[in-house]
């Protein structure tokens, strides 16, 4: 499986608004209107890369705990479907379902949104405070598939904490590590 490490994402820049295509409830959903009361964590993701199925648990998990802090919780999809079709939306909403995403799974048909956020792989985490101003651009946490390194979600769950303290964004931001967006 390649890896492909996330792009930097300068600190402080607003996140680029979108209105995408909400697979589970087939709606549209913009980000201004989708965003939490304190923050928002972005993660562009896909169905079938081993890395995302790897910490789908625990990013479940998180959401449960921080959405009721008020963390909003999206998830984006930008694969080429005509390429890899286990990507398509329909197959997103199965996967939603399977993995109790208490979260909308978004599809990025176009690719714009990707691109406005530099992803480069997924996973690819963003969180954003209440301003949508970026705090946080990094990993989970160090376990990746077959490293042996129980998945404990230890780095974005310290950066969502430094958030709801009111306490400054990370020093050490690790790039996330993953397959590359599958562009067209």
């Amino acid at each position: 499986m390649a890896r492909t490490e996330s792009n930097e994402f300068e600190m402080g820049k607003k996140a680029p608004d979108f209105i995408l295509q909400n697979v589970i409830t087939n709606q549209y959903l913009s980000l201004e209107h989708s965003k939490g009361k304190l923050g928002t964590l972005i993660v562009f993701s896909c169905n079938h890369c081993p890395f995302v199925i790897h910490i789908n648990q625990e990013l479940v998990r998180i959401a449960n705990e921080f959405q009721p802090k008020g963390i909003a919780f999206i998830a984006i999809s930008s694969n080429d479907i005509e390429k890899y079709p286990q990507d398509a939306p329909h197959l997103m909403k199965i996967v939603a379902a399977k993995n109790q995403y208490s979260f909308p799974y978004l599809f990025d048909k176009t690719q714009e949104v990707a691109k406005a956020y530099d992803a480069a792989c997924t996973p690819d985490f963003y969180l954003f405070d209440a301003d949508l101003k970026a705090v946080y651009h990094g990993q989970l946490d160090d376990s990746r598939p077959q490293n042996g390194i129980p998945v404990t979600g230890k780095d974005l769950r310290n950066a969502i904490k430094n958030l709801l303290d009111n306490k400054p964004p990370l020093q050490i931001q690790k790039p996330s590590v993953g397959c590359g967006i599958k562009w067209r």
